[in-house]
């Protein structure tokens, strides 16, 4: 079982930026393939981000392209969403994820365990 915790998320106003961060727990957290998704209401979710299991590789959702950033620190267990030049479309509830057989995840079913999910809202 692999155990993940979402902190960071808040209430913040347009051009803004906010970090979120993801703990893992359960398995040796270089053996994962990490992402973040998130989903606003009434809409499917969708991929935000995704790292590879050494952090050498990274994807990211159209959307985000040029103003999100994920990172890795493996030492702590942990995954990274900066999410900069925030907009009111960004709005939603964030969610990790991790892929145990993936290491690169960027497709739903890649992905064997989710966070709670942290809410973002962004204000115009």
């Amino acid at each position: 079982q692999v155990q993940l915790v979402e902190f960071g998320g808040g209430l913040v106003q347009a051009g803004g930026s906010l970090r979120l961060s993801c703990a893992a727990s359960g398995r040796t957290f270089s053996t994962l393939g990490m992402g973040w998704w998130r989903q606003a209401p009434g809409k499917e979710r969708d991929i935000v981000a995704a790292i590879s299991r050494s952090g050498g590789s990274t994807y990211y959702g159209g959307s985000v392209k040029g103003r999100f950033t994920i990172s890795r620190d493996n030492a702590k267990n942990t995954v990274y969403l900066q999410m900069n030049s925030l907009k009111p479309d960004d709005t939603a509830v964030y969610y990790c994820a991790a892929s145990l057989w993936k290491s690169l995840p960027t497709v739903f079913n890649e992905y064997d365990y989710w966070g709670q999910g942290t809410q973002v809202t962004v204000s115009s």
